[in-house]
């Protein structure tokens, strides 16, 4: 068995979705002074790799606690779509037989190379509102990218977001270490923190090989 990380670590000055601020990390308490250590954190629930619930843009959607753990874990395929800017339709109609298997399609683009770039924020590829429609045709419990969003920068609709999360698919952001995945089929881990009416939050994602 092989276990990989899928997750962007957590640090003050990260990228962000624009407009957003970074996440603050301060020690609440050391071991010096109070004979343990603790840490405040203060950021916001769609910082670094994280899950957008339904609630996120659905005015009635469904919060990620009111999600069964089983929506988390599934068996999962990447679907590479390296120097596309717009992945249409009839670029992921050929893959409808392993999308049929899965609980979950993670989309690579090989975009997470430029996290920590000014270039991440810029014209990253994204899905098409007729891909989404497609997707939602199947027992998914999410898409995964590896970029800041899969809708586009530009989008003020977000229509890819609101069609998937109007079927209750989750959509997880900002993975990384996708290239190190060579097995078609993988089990996808993504644990969000289980707070109250939560929106979104960040995830631990990880691969089971």
């Amino acid at each position: 068995m092989n276990i990989i990380d899928l997750t962007h670590l957590i640090y003050p000055n990260m990228p962000v979705f624009p407009g957003t601020d970074t996440p603050v990390l301060e020690k609440a308490n050391t071991i010096e002074k109070d004979g343990f250590c603790e840490m405040k954190m203060t950021m916001y629930s769609h910082t670094g790799t994280h899950i957008d619930a339904p609630a996120h843009m659905l005015k009635d959607g469904v919060t990620l606690d009111k999600l069964d753990v089983n929506n988390f874990i599934g068996t999962a395929i990447i679907l590479e779509f390296k120097d596309k800017k717009h992945i249409k339709l009839k670029d992921i109609l050929p893959y409808k037989d392993k999308i049929a298997k899965s609980d979950f399609v993670i989309i690579k683009t090989g975009w997470s190379k430029f996290w920590g770039k000014k270039e991440y924020f810029e014209e990253f590829p994204s899905i098409n509102i007729d891909v989404a429609n497609w997707l939602v045709n199947f027992n998914l419990k999410g898409i995964g990218v590896d970029a800041i969003s899969i809708d586009d920068m530009k989008s003020t609709s977000f229509e890819v977001h609101k069609t998937l999360m109007k079927n209750n698919l989750i959509i997880i952001e900002n993975l990384t270490n996708l290239e190190k995945i060579e097995d078609t089929f993988f089990t996808l881990t993504v644990l969000p923190l289980k707070t109250l009416n939560a929106d979104g939050a960040p995830v631990r994602a990880i691969a089971v090989i």
